[in-house]
């Protein structure tokens, strides 16, 4: 049978939680406020996909491992679509116009285009656009 489920909460430590709401605004993203405190906010992917910021702080009591620097190693790769190769140059581009970097060059593979950026807190974002049909559907 496996594992069912039907949102995403993926959890990320921040060192300046304004800074960083204010840096994927600017991409566009938006925050729901009924989750926002001084310790977290959740930022909204989409009706199933959620990005929890929360302060370093807050985000240690949570697990009693080290919390690792982004900015020198690497855990997780958030990874989304996109619906278009434009749409993966835009929000890429906003991101690096936000004050992101880049950590790589494009990739593209014809039916597969991506490029990524790095957050204010050295985390990995990649946005991937795959022409229809090209990966079966389950």
């Amino acid at each position: 049978m496996g594992v069912t489920a039907d949102k995403i909460f993926v959890n990320l430590p921040v060192k300046d939680l304004q800074a960083s709401i204010e840096f994927f605004s600017k991409i566009g993203f938006e925050f729901n406020p009924q989750f926002t405190d001084d310790n977290a906010t959740c930022m909204v992917i989409n009706d199933h996909i959620f990005v929890m910021l929360l302060v370093e702080g807050f985000f240690k009591t949570f697990t009693k491992k080290e919390i690792a620097d982004a900015t020198k190693s690497t855990e997780v790769i958030v990874a989304l679509s996109a619906d278009s190769r434009e749409q993966v140059d835009e929000i890429v581009n906003k991101a690096l116009a936000a004050g992101g970097t880049t950590p790589n060059e494009p990739t593209d593979h014809g039916f597969m285009y991506g490029r990524s950026f790095q957050d204010l807190d050295g985390h990995l974002w990649e946005l991937i656009y795959m022409e229809e049909g090209v990966v079966e559907q389950g």
